[in-house]
């Protein structure tokens, strides 16, 4: 199977040195925006990724994967940049996330994962499980051993 097309759209205000996708950025499947004032985004067709959505299946495959990257915090503005009827779906099962969070002003939902780990998630779930997504991650070992747990 080739990759999944996949669309990364990033808060203005996320750092790219922080960022998990940041060793991304070369894949040609990959494409960054960066939702400054004034961007939308038609993800009509798209799968998006939702905590609260159904679940995401092969049977979802064909469809490229939108992902939006910022702090849970600013997440509610980052999807209001995105218009059209994008298709909502969610991780399922309970993976928890090997990223050390340690937000003093918001707290970040259980289910949720740092973006590097939601992406490579979703791209197996649609049939295109690469382990090289994971390379530069610093916690992909611990994360791969939460994925086994979780039995995905």
């Amino acid at each position: 199977m080739s990759p999944v097309p996949t669309t990364v759209i990033r808060h203005a205000k996320e750092r790219i040195a922080k960022c998990s996708l940041r060793f991304l950025h070369d894949r040609p499947e990959m494409t960054f925006l960066r939702a400054r004032p004034g961007f939308t985004f038609d993800a009509t067709g798209f799968l998006l990724l939702a905590v609260e959505a159904p679940p995401l299946s092969v049977a979802d495959a064909g469809h490229p994967l939108l992902l939006l990257d910022s702090t849970w915090r600013w997440l509610p503005q980052l999807r209001s940049h995105v218009t059209g009827v994008p298709i909502e779906r969610s991780i399922p099962g309970h993976v928890v996330t090997a990223y050390p969070r340690t937000s003093k002003v918001f707290e970040d939902p259980t289910a949720g994962l740092a973006s590097i780990e939601a992406l490579y998630l979703a791209r197996a779930l649609l049939g295109d499980r690469d382990p090289s997504l994971l390379t530069g991650y610093h916690w992909q070992e611990g994360f791969l051993r939460n994925v086994a747990a979780a039995g995905l």
